[in-house]
């Protein structure tokens, strides 16, 4: 064993703690490739939930690697249940008219009310391939429309049936009175319509691989459960799908938490072992409710890479997975400033500490150097007192601070700086609340602009600056500290906290913020406001 793999063996962050466990379920039945799962439901466009799990599970598979020195072969596979008959009509898609043709028919058969896929299903396994492809997951798409016809499922359709008793036996106890009396784990296709069918099955023949059931028309139908001529329903199929395709390991939201067990026993009825699980618990909007693609509140994955870097969604996802959180606009400039410094912070740390360090999770081993000098939130405090409504400006103060740093030298920083700017003009200008300076602060405003008049005008020592910055605070009683600070953002930016003043002043210029200072005392500022 290599160090590297030595210390993952002890690694305390959770994708090493689920490759450890994973790697105990290999030790006891080995393989030649390991299986990540990952599902999606084609009814929608990917979402935030969409990323959140691959991007994990590929933090815990590259964990895996490393623990075991890159010795087992392994791979994700995203499934989609693009088989399942279309219930409803999705809001968000044009040509309803032809749509309502066919319900109930699996989403592989649904036109595409768009016009540019084959159907409907393969419009949205286009998007969601596009989508895992634009952040370089490496995965391998599966259809199970095209498992059941295959022939992939086909086995383990056949056990189903030896084992039908039994399966039923698992689910029953779990449905409602009513429900009981028509539920079969098969769901046949109907030779007639297409449609999916949610009939009871009349009789059922494992010898020969077929059910019998009564057509839409009431005509009795036997035909092989093989083929995709059926398909299971979907708490049966999460377990088939795992004995089929041999999965090792899915992770899924908390909502799937209460049927984890029906899924493992229908996996251990066919005779294969379930994967290990791991349950991660659910994004809440602004107002502490679950994220839910039929309501649209939330975050999308789109509205978050507007305003950052995919890292720092990445990092929001690794941070605290059992934990709800909140997920809205106003958590990402603490994701960007937090990655950032997990980054900075990586490459002066051992190899026992970076291996705990989210960045290495995000990079897989392999976290950037001098993404940049200049933080997040200083530089929408850039925005905010140079009025900037272009990147070329910001870089303007950027060079003076950071000579040699250039858009071409800093590709990422760049990109901040229209990330900023975005942010500002969105969420943080309609939201400034400017206030005049008390006659308390005014004076310390004056002290400060003589204090900032007498450095050399090219000074760019932030930590030289704060320390007139907080010299002017003590000598002015303000108590506790906090209170000056936040009577200088108030003031000259509208917000009541901010990144580090002495930082902001040096890249703005000493200058430029004794100025921005004097507007604040003439009330220029909050006029404005």
């Amino acid at each position: 064993m290599n160090d590297l793999t030595t210390l993952a063996a002890g690694a305390k962050a959770w994708p090493f703690e689920q490759a450890r466990l994973l790697l105990e379920r290999v030790q006891k039945r080995p393989k030649d490739v390991v299986i990540f799962e990952t599902g999606y439901g084609p009814s929608g466009l990917p979402h935030i939930g969409t990323f959140g799990e691959v991007v994990r599970t590929s933090m815990v598979r590259h964990a895996f690697c490393v623990l075991t020195d890159g010795k087992i072969a392994t791979k994700i596979i995203c499934v989609s249940d693009d088989m399942d008959g279309m219930r409803k009509l999705p809001e968000n898609v044009p040509n309803h008219d032809m749509l309502r043709d066919y319900m109930q028919r699996p989403l592989t058969d649904v036109p595409d009310p768009f016009g540019t896929h084959a159907s409907f299903a393969h419009h949205n396994n286009a998007r969601l391939c596009a989508f895992l492809d634009s952040f370089g997951f490496e995965y391998e798409f599966k259809s199970a429309t095209e498992l059941y016809k295959s022939g992939a499922f086909d086995a383990t359709l056949l056990k189903a049936l030896a084992v039908y008793d039994e399966l039923m036996a698992i689910m029953l106890p779990t449905l409602g009175e009513e429900r009981r009396q028509t539920y079969s784990p098969f769901l046949p296709i109907s030779p007639k319509s297409g449609r999916v069918l949610y009939v009871p099955m009349k009789r059922i023949d494992a010898a020969a691989g077929t059910i019998t059931f009564d057509d839409e028309d009431g005509e009795e139908i036997t035909q092989p459960v093989t083929g995709g001529r059926a398909k299971m329903q979907w708490k049966p199929d999460f377990g088939m799908r795992w004995a089929a395709l041999g999965v090792d390991f899915e992770m899924f939201g908390k909502d799937h938490q209460p049927n984890q067990g029906i899924y493992a026993r229908i996996c251990k009825a066919l005779g294969a072992e379930p994967p290990v699980n791991y349950v991660y618990e659910m994004f809440l909007d602004q107002h502490g409710e679950k994220i839910s693609k039929t309501k649209g509140n939330g975050i999308s994955v789109e509205q978050w890479l507007a305003y950052a870097a995919p890292e720092s969604l990445s990092l929001y996802n690794f941070q605290k997975p059992r934990t709800a959180k909140k997920l809205y606009f106003d958590v990402i400039p603490k994701a960007v400033d937090e990655y950032l410094a997990y980054v900075e912070s990586y490459h002066g740390q051992n190899l026992a500490e970076q291996l705990e360090n989210p960045a290495w999770h995000i990079h897989a081993g392999a976290p950037p150097k001098d993404l940049t000098p200049i933080s997040f939130a200083l530089l929408m405090n850039l925005v905010s007192a140079s009025n900037a409504e272009t990147k070329d400006l910001l870089w303007a103060f950027i060079a003076k601070y950071a000579p040699g740093t250039t858009p071409a030298t800093h590709p990422f920083l760049d990109k901040l700086c229209g990330y900023a700017i975005r942010y500002f003009e969105d969420f943080i200008k309609p939201t400034k609340r400017f206030r005049a300076a008390s006659d308390k602060e005014h004076a310390a405003f004056e002290d400060l602009i003589a204090r900032l008049d007498a450095l050399p005008a090219d000074t760019t020592d932030g930590e030289a600056i704060q320390n007139e910055v907080y010299a002017v605070g003590k000598e002015h009683g303000f108590e506790p500290l906090r209170d000056w600070f936040k009577a200088l953002y108030e003031v000259l930016f509208g917000v009541e906290s901010g990144p580090r003043f002495g930082q902001f002043a040096a890249i703005f210029g000493v200058r430029e913020t004794s100025t921005l200072l004097r507007k604040g005392l003439a009330g220029e500022l909050f006029k404005v406001a």
